[in-house]
């Protein structure tokens, strides 16, 4: 197919707007709401269109998410005089046309790792989907990618020579692969957040030499280099950067702690990658033991079940294995496929129980005071899908129902 750069706006109004892609396997949601905090502090309002929906200067929007629930959304923030928009581009929505319809500014990519394969049909089609977002960018727009990810650089390779690059790298992926625009040098976490020191750069000191962000875990470390290096790549000033990050409030589903005594979090993460840093988050701050409550979704690639499997008996010291979206698959042989890789990650204690409200209640209930319990795989989600029904449940809503919590 050819590509017609630079994309045409699809309305005479949506010229006047700035959009911001976000694109990669994980994080994309907490560094679009990330950088839409940054562009609200530097006086922006800002739209935020991610997997928990709609938001205009930070408040909800009740829309379809479909292409009129987007377009309506955009004009809204034209309506009220804001030019500047901030998307998490699915690899599906990108392989549909996605960046072929909407002008994108911007392209920001956090990482990649395998996820969607059953939908793609392979990995070369998976990353080329990820790929739309850049190649689609018009002569002198930029590309924020991500130094520490090899894929990243394999981006590079294919996007157009005028489009100008930024890179961010943060140990928490991995070496640079090549020099960074903006690296991190120490990643400190706790219960109440993550603080970044940053490697020395020009960019660096304008954003007075740390960060910091109101999200537990160090791959929030890299989601705020993503959304720092966009902000100074849009030229907004290095103060406003910092001080929006460090306001944002944390992502719903996204480490996500509900409860304490025993710390309750729940985590979107549901492939190996995203689940292997989250249970090392939660193993670096438990004080006693490591509980982990997830499963896998049905309808899809099993290659990633096993590896799923392997990242929580690594790190947990209780897993219990139950459904997730199990669809039309049989739950037992999903948890049959994640319980091999629990057998091989070595550390854990397993258990079965396939009815997930009854699984979050029996770690919850049965954790002690200075454990974390860790609830993965659906985070936001307020539906389970079992067979062709969408029956509803939340995990944030069975968590606070047994705590006694209240939702922030």
């Amino acid at each position: 197919m050819e590509i017609v750069r630079p994309t045409q706006a699809p309305v005479a109004w949506a010229r006047d707007l700035f959009t911001f892609g976000v694109t990669g396997t994980n994080g994309k949601t907490s560094t679009v709401h990330l950088l839409a905090s940054v562009l609200e502090a530097a006086g922006h309002p800002a739209l935020s269109v991610s997997t928990v929906g709609y938001a205009l200067q930070g408040q909800p929007l009740s829309l379809p998410t479909s292409a009129q629930g987007f377009l309506d959304a955009c004009a809204r923030l034209h309506q009220m005089g804001g030019r500047h928009a901030v998307v998490e581009c699915t690899s599906q929505s990108l392989a549909e046309g996605y960046a072929r319809r909407w002008c994108f500014d911007m392209g920001v990519f956090t990482n990649l790792s395998a996820d969607h394969l059953a939908t793609h049909g392979s990995w070369e089609h998976y990353l080329a989907s990820k790929a739309q977002l850049f190649t689609h960018l018009g002569p002198g727009r930029v590309a924020v990618l991500n130094a520490a990810d090899p894929y990243g650089l394999m981006l590079d390779k294919v996007i157009p020579p005028d489009v100008e690059r930024r890179l961010f790298c943060s140990p928490t992926r991995g070496p640079a692969l090549r020099d960074a625009d903006l690296a991190v040098a120490t990643v400190a976490v706790s219960v109440e957040g993550t603080q970044v020191t940053l490697a020395p750069s020009t960019w660096a000191d304008a954003l007075g030499g740390a960060l910091s962000v109101r999200m537990v875990g160090e791959v929030f470390a890299e989601n705020a280099l993503a959304a720092a290096a966009a902000g100074l790549a849009a030229g907004l000033p290095g103060e406003a950067i910092a001080r929006g990050l460090a306001q944002c409030p944390p992502v719903a589903g996204r480490f996500e702690v509900l409860a304490r005594q025993p710390t309750v979090v729940v985590d979107y993460a549901h492939e190996a990658d995203a689940l292997e840093r989250t249970c090392n988050t939660a193993r670096t701050l438990t004080h006693g033991q490591l509980w982990v409550v997830f499963g896998a979704g049905g309808d899809t690639s099993g290659d990633k079940r096993i590896p799923m499997g392997e990242a929580v008996g690594r790190s947990a010291d209780v897993a219990i294995v139950t459904n997730d979206n199990p669809r039309t698959e049989s739950p037992e042989h999903i948890a049959d496929m994640l319980t091999a890789g629990l057998t091989t990650g070595g550390r854990a204690r397993v258990e079965r129980i396939l009815d997930r409200g009854a699984a979050i209640e029996r770690a919850v209930r049965s954790a002690q005071p200075d454990d974390i319990v860790l609830i993965a795989g659906k985070g936001h989600e307020t539906g389970q899908i079992i067979g062709e029904e969408v029956v509803p449940f939340s995990d944030r809503e069975r968590v606070l129902q047994l705590t006694g919590a209240s939702s922030s």
